[in-house]
């Protein structure tokens, strides 16, 4: 419960000072980058692999029903709804969590993230509200993407025992979605960014002096942003289910 506190204490001077003018927009975008564009590629991998297995594990089940033909509807909804956005904010935490973690609490045991107040430089709007801001621009960016990449393989897991044609599949998966299945989708994974970002930032700022304080920073921003998202996607799915759009 105590950290708790301190992490909601950790948010309000986010939203109260790390949002004031000016922000570091050159620090931001080099974040973006780092955080979006950098983490493309395991992203993509992990959504390509997703759709493939996750299409041939439910293929030989709609098939002893008869319903093969649904199969592009089903892994569609699956991913977009759920598996992605979901699947996509865990990689998205154990790479950068672990990643904003370690590198802001090696600042903070050499004594950087002191040098940078003493020499007028505010560290807080600086190292924190970049990395959140960025994460929470990126997740859903990254999950959009990933989504994409997951359905082409799920196309290529339909064409293994038989052949399809791409226009075909991806019309019949987006004839299923509704506004309603991507917009919550999206938006949900802009809370799971943002809770990434801070998580890692607040576990970084707070780290113990000595390399095993890094260390244990970067695994607790891991482990709590996960258990974040899922929470996190808990509410959201509750919330989605009294306003009427799953």
């Amino acid at each position: 419960m105590n950290q708790t506190g301190q992490i909601s204490r950790f948010a309000g001077r986010f939203f109260s000072h790390g949002l004031k003018p000016k922000l570091e927009v050159k620090e931001l975008l080099a974040q973006c980058y780092l955080i979006g564009y950098k983490s493309f590629p395991l992203v993509g991998l992990t959504g390509f692999i997703m759709g493939l297995v996750l299409t041939m594990q439910l293929r030989p089940s709609l098939v002893s029903y008869g319903v093969q033909s649904e199969l592009p509807v089903m892994v569609g909804i699956a991913i977009v709804r759920e598996i992605g956005p979901v699947i996509t904010a865990l990689i998205f935490a154990g790479k950068i969590g672990s990643s904003i973690g370690a590198e802001l609490g090696s600042m903070k045991v050499t004594e950087q993230i002191d040098s940078m107040d003493v020499s007028g430089t505010n560290p807080f709007k600086y190292l924190v509200a970049t990395r959140v801001i960025a994460t929470s621009l990126m997740l859903p960016i990254l999950t959009i993407l990933g989504d994409a990449v997951s359905l082409f393989g799920a196309y290529i897991g339909v064409n293994i025992k038989s052949v399809t044609n791409i226009r075909f599949f991806f019309v019949q998966v987006f004839d299923s979605l509704s506004y309603s299945d991507v917009l919550p989708a999206v938006i949900k994974t802009i809370f799971f960014g943002f809770a990434v970002g801070l998580i890692g930032c607040y576990k970084g700022f707070n780290s113990t002096k000595g390399t095993q304080g890094v260390g244990s920073s970067a695994n607790s921003a891991v482990v709590l942003s996960s258990v974040l998202i899922f929470i996190l996607d808990l509410l959201t799915v509750q919330l989605t289910n009294l306003l009427g759009l799953n």
